[in-house]
């Protein structure tokens, strides 16, 4: 790769009023070692823990064999592009999520909250919570320093934060995945203007009527940067030219569907509580938000992020695939076939959805790959069979990072009662946490390595 002289910081911004925004990776940001020849960027390393809520149909999700010679299972089978970048895990358990003797509920509280820290959650309503510090927070202080978020937290549906929600366990519980410290839970956001604002907003800057004037008047936060972009370009090879008009024009199509939304807002929707902004339909929310965590991966934003695609205890439903039952009361099924029908139906447009962030993980570049190459997402669930609440045999997805040594493209079982907290320990090795125990765990697995 010939150098052209020029030579841009990582950390380059184009700012405007109330605007500020990062750029991808490109040729002018990786040193020269040599005045003509480039050496390859080095990868940079990403987690992602994706939760779908009260379990999935196994039998629809389980693969019937062992090893690198299996066929996916109706539910995964959305992800068939994405097979060699899959590792289906069966047979974990989440001990710490069980009823024991006295319980008399909150096992939806326990398998949220203990999914990503390994912790029996401290049974309360009120504010001396108690859990573990999570799997994404501890890897965020080993590779969240060098960047604006250390961590971005993402729902598609609201849960209060205060109170009980269930059998006298706090709302804190399932209010969110990621805990800080074990006393400490983070926000989760909804609103996909407020992910925009965080993650483009100028924060150095004092001019907020610029910005909300900007809003109001549906105008683009691009325009507001055009004449830093105009200098910029300047000192650009047509390659990276290219790769930063691509990344605008997505930049710019996300900030018109929420501009798009926030128009709706005002129209009569569904009986679905959400603020002004968010889309109406399940499938737009999912899919802009989805491209806002793209953003802040592709722009170095943030390296760390959790996003819940539903919450435990959720009434809601999903009339846009034929589901007029709440998710929670649809749990229940007691092997009734039309009831488990329909939980298929709606495990695998789920994972429809989640295909849909794959595709355009892998069709951004990145490095000596692309996005989805460099990154390693863990997906699943806190229980499987919904209908006994159980916290075992967990329906468990890694996927991504081919080109950070991830032996994907198999399907493995394990013996019964492997902890869920073993997997935890390989995963944050994976990316310098090294911990003797985490949570209930009894060893490490390699199934990683």
């Amino acid at each position: 790769m010939i150098v052209t002289g020029a030579h841009l910081s990582r950390r380059t911004v184009l700012r405007g009023a109330g605007a500020a925004v990062a750029l991808p990776l490109l040729d002018s940001m990786i040193p020269a070692l040599v005045p003509t020849v480039r050496t390859a960027a080095a990868p940079v390393m990403r987690f992602g823990a994706f939760y779908v809520a009260m379990g999935v149909q196994m039998p629809q999700w389980t693969p019937a064999s062992e090893g690198s010679a299996f066929d996916l299972p109706p539910i995964l089978s959305p992800l068939s592009a994405h097979k060699d970048q899959l590792l289906v895990l069966t047979g974990l358990d989440d001990e710490e999520a069980q009823n024991r003797p006295g319980d008399s509920g909150g096992i939806h509280s326990r398998s949220q909250s203990t999914w990503l820290t390994g912790v029996r959650a401290k049974r309360t309503d009120g504010p001396d919570f108690r859990v573990g510090t999570s799997v994404d927070q501890l890897i965020a202080k080993t590779i969240g320093g060098d960047t604006q978020l250390s961590s971005l937290e993402l729902t598609l549906e609201a849960g209060d934060v205060v109170g009980s929600c269930d059998y006298s366990y706090t709302c804190a519980y399932t209010s969110t995945l990621a805990w800080r410290t074990p006393t400490t839970p983070l926000p989760t956001e909804l609103n996909p203007r407020a992910v925009f604002e965080t993650l483009f907003g100028d924060a150095d800057s004092t001019d907020t009527k610029a910005r909300l004037a900007r809003i109001r008047d549906n105008a683009s936060l691009l325009d507001s940067v055009g004449a830093d972009l105009a200098r910029m370009d300047k000192k650009l090879g047509a390659r990276d030219r290219t790769k930063v008009a691509e990344y605008l024009d997505s930049l710019r199509a996300v900030e018109r569907r929420i501009q798009k939304a926030e128009e709706q807002s005002t129209r009569e929707l569904p009986v679905v509580e959400q603020p002004a902004g968010v889309p109406a339909s399940y499938e737009e929310h999912a899919k802009l938000m989805f491209d806002l965590l793209l953003l802040a991966y592709q722009t170095d934003l943030t390296r760390v992020s959790t996003f819940m695609l539903s919450r435990e205890l959720s009434g809601r439903s999903y009339p846009e695939i034929g589901i007029t039952e709440g998710n929670h009361p649809l749990s229940h099924h007691q092997n009734d076939p039309e009831k488990t029908s329909k939980q298929a139906k709606l495990n695998t447009f789920h994972m429809k959805l989640y295909s849909y962030f794959l595709d355009r993980m892998r069709a951004t570049p990145d490095g000596d790959g692309s996005l989805l190459d460099h990154t390693v997402m863990l997906y699943g669930s806190g229980m499987s069979d919904s209908n006994l609440h159980w916290p075992g045999n967990l329906p468990t997805l890694i996927v991504g990072g081919k080109k950070l040594g991830i032996p994907t493209s198999r399907h493995v079982k394990f013996p019964a009662a492997t902890p869920l907290a073993n997997l935890h320990l390989a995963l944050m090795e994976k990316f310098g946490v090294r911990m003797e125990k985490f949570g209930d765990s009894s060893g490490k697995l390699t199934v990683l390595a």
